[in-house]
């Protein structure tokens, strides 16, 4: 976990804390008095006089707690991130058929082999108005900031007239654009998930098209299909 300290009143960021110990001073305390002590003399011994000290700064401040993780889940609601975090590492995070399944974010320690792993975030599903809090959007969406790269899922439409996965992912892209443009420039795999429930291969390649310029791995975090040549992509990717 990081943490970012903010002015509340000027909105402006006075540092983040990031290692173990780090500290950030965020307000001065005031120069310290002098009591009738410090003038006892030979000739007075009770003294009846003393320096006042000055105040110190008041502010209030903010803290927000953001994830520290090396690649993040990206998605629209119920695009298996969940599913997907929980079949390549140890989180159990809440899985169910319904959008906002996820509340909170969830942090997975992903081991390729025993010397290379990275931890993953599970960000609760983005939706259309996210960058101006829609859906909690800007809660979630702060979590994304300290990633190297982004795993972002479009789940495979059973049925195109309720489904565009080129028209969801153009969607997330641009509020990624407008909450954080550094967002939209961080390196990107685009994850075809759920593939256990197409039958026609041709489908998966169309859509591969689609993404041309794109790093794509179709996957079925079910039957794990597809699930090692893409932990071993954002590996690459986050080193």
């Amino acid at each position: 976990m990081g943490t970012t300290i903010i002015d509340d009143e000027s909105n402006k960021i006075l540092g983040d804390l990031i290692e173990d110990g780090e500290t950030l001073i965020a307000a001065h305390g005031g120069v310290g008095g002098w009591g009738n002590i410090h003038f006892v003399s030979p000739s007075n011994q009770a003294p009846r006089k003393c320096i006042a000290g000055e105040k110190g700064e008041a502010k209030n401040l903010r803290l927000e707690l953001k994830l520290l993780a090396q690649a993040g889940l990206l998605g629209l609601p119920n695009a298996g991130k969940s599913t997907l975090l929980s079949s390549v590492s140890a989180a159990r995070p809440k899985i169910a058929n319904y959008p906002f399944t996820t509340l909170i974010p969830n942090l997975g320690v992903v081991q390729i082999d025993g010397e290379r792993n990275f931890v993953m975030a599970d960000i609760p599903g983005l939706v259309e108005g996210a960058h101006q809090g829609r859906g909690l959007g800007h809660r979630f969406l702060k979590h994304l900031e300290r990633t190297r790269v982004l795993v972002h899922l479009i789940e495979f439409p059973l049925d195109p007239k309720f489904g565009n996965p080129w028209e969801d992912f153009s969607t997330l892209s641009e509020e990624l654009e407008k909450y954080d443009p550094k967002l939209a420039e961080l390196p990107r795999i685009v994850v075809l998930s759920k593939i256990d429930l197409c039958n026609e291969p041709a489908k998966i390649e169309e859509l591969r098209e689609q993404f041309e310029g794109y790093e794509f791995y179709p996957i079925s975090a079910v039957t794990k299909k597809g699930i090692k040549p893409l932990m071993e992509a954002v590996w690459r990717k986050v080193n």
